[in-house]
């Protein structure tokens, strides 16, 4: 996998020596949870499944279900859960992926990028096979999954784990500076997509005093536009994933030039302020 001696290739050669070590970075990075894959995948849908079960108890309780959209209550309720947790876990994985100071990149050709990148797709790859797991199970022992638009309504989970892998970077780019800092700004953003991410309601209900509070989220945009491709009876008005998409590449030209700077004044002693 690593060797310390590189010698001299051709650009595919290159390309696939690197894409060779993000294979085996990403099922590095997937065996973090747990040395079995399947356990992983398992824990990983079982945390869903807990805060599907957890909102459609309360949902239930307050008497709310029909009050939001018609169609699969279920299916209303994955839409938000799973774009929430598409988004948070990826923005920690990137942010957790290993700096420059790291012993792994002794080891040529490991670098940050390549351990940036496994970090991202090792978490959509967990929640990709999460989702697909859930709804067969669910269409086979309950009701047929129906979703409108089924292509475009995973994009939106394609673009969900993109803005939480750009918004993971520019922390990860931050992290060695002021590490205490970015670990709290992490937790108080996840905290506060419990309820900002819009999972559990629809922009189209919402006042005009209460959307204010809620459209500066690209996961809010994201989410609510993923009901829309999914439901057939609901068109969003007050959201757009174009926006997601921009704030997404912003991030990702930050992250992208703080990581490099944060590459160049690499030291060893940051290990000591974790």
């Amino acid at each position: 996998m690593f060797q310390s001696k590189r010698k001299p290739e051709t650009g595919i050669g290159g390309a696939l020596a690197i894409a060779e070590v993000v294979y085996h970075s990403i099922v590095r990075s997937v065996r973090k949870q747990h040395n079995n894959a399947f356990i992983a995948i398992g824990l990983n849908m079982m945390q869903a499944v807990l805060f599907v079960g957890a909102l459609f108890l309360m949902f239930s309780l307050l008497g709310v279900r029909g009050a939001q959209l018609r169609g699969d209550f279920l299916i209303y309720i994955l839409s938000g859960i799973f774009l929430y947790l598409t988004h948070i876990k990826s923005l920690g994985a990137v942010m957790g992926a290993e700096g420059p100071t790291s012993p792994m990149m002794q080891h040529a050709p490991m670098n940050t990028i390549v351990s940036i990148l496994s970090n991202a797709l090792g978490a959509l790859y967990l929640q990709t096979l999460s989702l697909l797991l859930i709804l067969f199970i669910y269409h086979v022992l309950w009701n047929p999954v129906e979703i409108d638009q089924p292509i475009a309504a995973f994009g939106m989970v394609l673009l969900s784990w993109f803005t939480g892998c750009a918004l993971g970077l520019v922390l990860l780019a931050i992290k060695p500076w002021f590490p205490s800092v970015v670990s709290i700004i992490a937790m108080v953003y996840q905290r506060a997509n419990m309820i900002a991410s819009g999972k559990m309601f629809v922009a189209n209900a919402l006042p005009s005093y209460m959307l204010t509070m809620f459209d500066w989220n690209p996961l809010f945009h994201i989410i609510d536009q993923a009901r829309g491709f999914a439901f057939v009876n609901y068109y969003p008005r007050y959201s757009n994933w174009e926006y997601s998409f921009n704030i997404g590449l912003a991030c990702i030209v930050l992250g992208l030039m703080g990581e490099f700077y944060t590459r160049k004044h690499a030291s060893l002693s940051w290990s000591a302020r974790r």
